[in-house]
């Protein structure tokens, strides 16, 4: 019978940054923190969701700080932090009692698959969590883009900007007093208002793609599964 078929899990990407992996050194990978985000993506798998995962990797290296070294390269040395990053999640996940995969965006050797959407689709359908390494496989282009690239090309409905404060300001709190923060947003108003929380073109994927964007704070790995509940904890970009 009909209801008797489970129901199709919920596909959303989470996109981490790596700073954010290192705990509060800010550098290299903390075991405690990367156990913490594992059990908040298993958490999402136990709730019915099929979630997808980006990191970035300026816990090593950010290619456009390393002063003298040729863009370019600097950039690929940051692409391969993230396969670094995604294969730690991954350990961690399956240390969890969960089932993980690492599809890279170039060949990385053993341990990550090549990307490919129909395979990286059914894996998120069969209940793994798929963490996408390498960016985009490109130099000078984010893994802000390569999270809204995923989104779209795995048929996410959701993307989460995981960050170090709890949404889109119009200025950096940490530095501007009185800077107001938003509940809700449009696609163009983030490009009009040049306000950053991504770059550009992974605005315009998303909003090309009506994927909806929630920007919170992942400080706290509980706020992921929180998030999902209660998007008012963060700041939702989407549609007018």
């Amino acid at each position: 019978m009909a209801d008797d078929l489970p129901s199709p899990r919920r596909r959303i990407l989470l996109k981490l940054s790596g700073e954010l992996l290192a705990g509060g050194s800010g550098t290299g990978l903390d075991r405690a923190t990367i156990d913490g985000y594992a059990a908040a993506l298993v958490d999402c798998l136990r709730a019915g969701y099929a979630p997808g995962v980006v990191t970035g990797g300026g816990n090593f290296i950010r290619g456009a700080r390393i002063e003298g070294m040729t863009r370019w390269r600097a950039d690929c040395m940051g692409m391969l932090a993230t396969v670094m990053n995604c294969l730690a999640l991954q350990d961690a996940i399956e240390r969890a009692g969960a089932p993980a995969v690492t599809m890279g965006a170039f060949p990385a050797g053993q341990g990550v698959e090549p990307f490919d959407p129909a395979s990286a689709c059914g894996k998120l359908d069969s209940g793994f969590v798929v963490l996408y390494a390498g960016g985009t496989g490109n130099p000078f282009l984010t893994t802000d883009t390569a999270a809204a690239l995923r989104a779209a090309q795995t048929g996410c409905e959701l993307l989460l900007k995981g960050t170090k404060v709890d949404g889109v300001y119009d200025g950096d709190p940490a530095t501007t007093p009185g800077a107001r923060r938003f509940d809700r947003l449009s696609y163009d108003e983030v490009l009009g208002r040049d306000l950053r929380v991504m770059d550009a073109a992974a605005v315009a994927v998303c909003r090309d793609s009506s994927i909806p964007l929630v920007v919170f704070d992942a400080t706290r790995p509980g706020n992921i599964r929180e998030v999902l509940r209660n998007p008012s904890i963060g700041t939702a970009i989407s549609e007018e």
